[in-house]
């Protein structure tokens, strides 16, 4: 199961917004098929599997790591196919979240008189697919914040300053996470204080540009003379904004330069609100969004309860100063029973520097709970 889940991997950047997934057909103790999910190609993993096993697939085991689908889509159903294959046993890792599947693959496989296990490293199998478990349950894209900060909490001292606060090796490892994300984020403060171009610069593949977005405000403050302006035409760049005549011919001037302009609701300081454009980029494709910055944008996201997961990258410097900028604004907790608590959190060392992450959202800490039970369960 643990090949089933590095061949899924290969799908980053190559599968959005669909699941990654891994499969094995296995012979007598030796690998007869492998296969794994990735666009252009609609075949799903356990076609692959099949296809490279052929007859050899006859009374062998099926590993991988999501329940096969059982439903007519692009292509038909992968229950259909095991079956017709001749396999014996399929050992899978997590149920399909999908309401068209949601254990009816099993159900077929099982009918069909195939032994089947499940759960099998769950919790592997659900933090892999984060972003899809919280894409069918909520509906919305996946958020996951980075931020990278000093020992105290600072993203910049009170002058401004912020690059660099973490060392080289944090800053790859925060360019690496670009590349399994469909869209990356910053408000319009740090696009104005720090002009970034926000790329994917990992070289590898992908099947679609990273999608650049701001979030503007309802005066639409960002420049004519920005690089995420004026490289629009060569990679995405969207701006989310409230509708307002007084921005109007600034957005229409941001258009001409190639800028993709979402409108959406205000919030009631004038600024987008969040849930209206999560929905709205959901509408647009996009399954998974990192948010970079700043602490404004971090805090509103934080106040919504509309973070999944977030990382932080922590130097062992301490910056100070009550006017240095912290990592998340916003309004915050009145008491701490308001806070937002992390799960599943895991700690790296990168260099001098320290990666924290876990996760933020109900519904993902929910599922990894879940997974983590049935996980138990099935080694017990």
């Amino acid at each position: 199961m643990r090949e089933t889940l590095q061949l899924a991997e290969q799908g980053y950047g190559r599968v959005s917004p669909r699941p990654l997934v891994g499969s094995l057909v296995v012979r007598d103790g030796v690998i007869v098929g492998r296969g794994f999910y990735h666009e252009p190609e609609p075949a799903h993993a356990e076609i692959w599997a099949l296809r490279e096993a052929g007859h050899r697939a006859r009374g062998a085991t099926l590993y991988v790591n999501l329940e096969p689908c059982s439903h007519h889509g692009r292509t038909p159903p992968c229950t259909e196919a095991i079956i017709a294959a001749g396999i014996a046993r399929v050992v899978a890792g997590i149920r399909d979240p999908n309401p068209q599947v949601n254990g009816r693959g099993f159900a077929q496989l099982r009918a069909a008189g195939i032994e089947v296990v499940t759960e099998v490293l769950a919790a592997e199998g659900a933090q892999l697919n984060e972003a899809f478990i919280v894409n069918q349950l909520e509906r919305r894209p996946f958020v996951h914040l980075k931020v990278a900060m000093s020992l105290d909490g600072r993203i910049a001292t009170r002058a401004g300053a912020s690059q660099w606060i973490t060392g080289a090796r944090a800053r790859a490892a925060g360019q690496a996470l670009r590349h399994r994300y469909d869209a990356i984020a910053v408000g319009v403060g740090t696009a104005l204080a720090d002009d970034p171009q926000l790329t994917d610069r990992t070289g590898q593949y992908r099947h679609r540009p990273l999608t650049r977005i701001v979030f503007d405000s309802a005066r639409a403050r960002l420049p004519l003379t920005a690089k995420l302006v004026q490289t629009a035409r060569v990679a995405p760049t969207w701006l989310i904004a409230p509708a307002s005549p007084e921005s109007a011919d600034r957005l229409a001037q941001l258009e001409r330069q190639g800028a993709r302009i979402l409108l959406v609701a205000a919030d009631d300081r004038g600024r987008p609100r969040l849930d209206a454009a999560l929905a709205r980029l959901f509408e647009e494709g996009v399954s998974s969004l990192l948010v970079e910055g700043g602490s404004a944008l971090a805090g509103a996201f934080a106040d919504a309860r509309l973070l999944d997961k977030v990382t932080c990258f922590i130097a062992p410097r301490i910056i100070g100063g009550s006017e240095a900028i912290g990592a998340i604004g916003g309004q915050g907790a009145a008491a701490l029973s308001e806070t937002l608590d992390l799960t599943e959190v895991v700690i790296e060392r990168l260099g001098p520097d320290i990666a924290l992450t876990g996760y933020a959202g109900r519904a993902i800490s929910q599922a990894m709970a879940e997974a983590r039970a049935a996980q138990r369960q099935v080694t017990s």
